[in-house]
């Protein structure tokens, strides 16, 4: 069974309640900006997020209890490259964070993240940043129908060594829809017209994970949170993004950015 015949296509109805459960999770990113500063803790971070799917959105962080996952949201600080748990930990001055939320509503996932500053962070940490994002745009736009999946990777692994930086391999975007991780796996690096062709009505994860120092990765002992082997600084951003007739549509668009 090719890749292809396993990615669903959705109909109207299914991308209708993607495009809801995608705006919420926008919905969230924006409401926790605020919270993110010196001497708070990840777990404070996890609460408020979580308050705010169940009691205000009346949705359901699909994180939580996900694989044994503990927490409602991911937040992934420094040299931690995705999957971090919220802790007691308090953030300080300097740090970079990642917090990635997927929130399920009507039965619909919608994933998202986006990197945060503590304060004023370092000159490399605000490259790392802006570059990730930019790989991620020019990800999007490798984005249409008749495109080839790896042309999405071969654009963001060019750019990103071209500014000196490196692409984690062992973890990739992902269809998505009921299924909070389906098919087809979305590699951020490659080669151009390789993989499978896109087609309207698709709907997956782009969610490029850079390295200021080299690719490699490992497990901690929690069997979740990444972190970069040299300990050097990691940064990620990630939309949910649908196949059109004639493009894309970012379905977790925030509104201080301009796709």
């Amino acid at each position: 069974m090719s890749e292809l015949s396993k990615i669903t296509i959705k109909n109207a109805e299914d991308i209708a309640k993607m495009r809801v459960a995608g705006s919420l999770a926008a919905e969230v990113l924006e409401m926790i900006g605020p919270y993110v500063k010196s001497g708070v803790t990840t777990d404070e971070l996890n609460r408020v997020c979580h308050d705010y799917i169940v009691n205000t959105q009346k949705a359901i962080p699909a994180p939580l209890d996900y694989n044994g996952f503990p927490k409602s949201i991911c937040t992934s600080v420094n040299h931690q490259v995705c999957h971090g748990i919220p802790s007691e930990k308090k953030l300080k001055d300097g740090d970079i964070v990642n917090i990635d939320v997927t929130v399920l509503k009507d039965g619909y996932h919608g994933d998202t993240s986006k990197m945060f500053v503590v304060g004023k962070a370092s000159i490399l940490a605000d490259r790392l940043i802006k570059v990730t994002q930019e790989c991620l745009y020019l990800g999007l736009d490798e984005v249409k129908p008749g495109a080839h999946f790896g042309n999405i990777g071969a654009s963001i692994q060019t750019y990103a060594e071209k500014n000196r930086f490196s692409i984690v391999r062992e973890y990739c975007g992902h269809g998505i829809g009921k299924i909070f991780h389906e098919a087809p796996n979305v590699l951020h690096y490659g080669t151009r017209n390789t993989g499978e062709v896109m087609q309207p009505g698709m709907i997956f994860t782009i969610e490029p994970m850079i390295n200021a120092g080299k690719r490699h990765v490992k497990l901690l002992p929690d069997h979740w949170t990444v972190v970069t082997k040299d300990h050097s600084l990691s940064a990620q951003w990630e939309h949910t993004i649908l196949v059109t007739d004639d493009g894309y549509e970012v379905l977790t668009k925030r509104s201080d950015e301009n796709i």
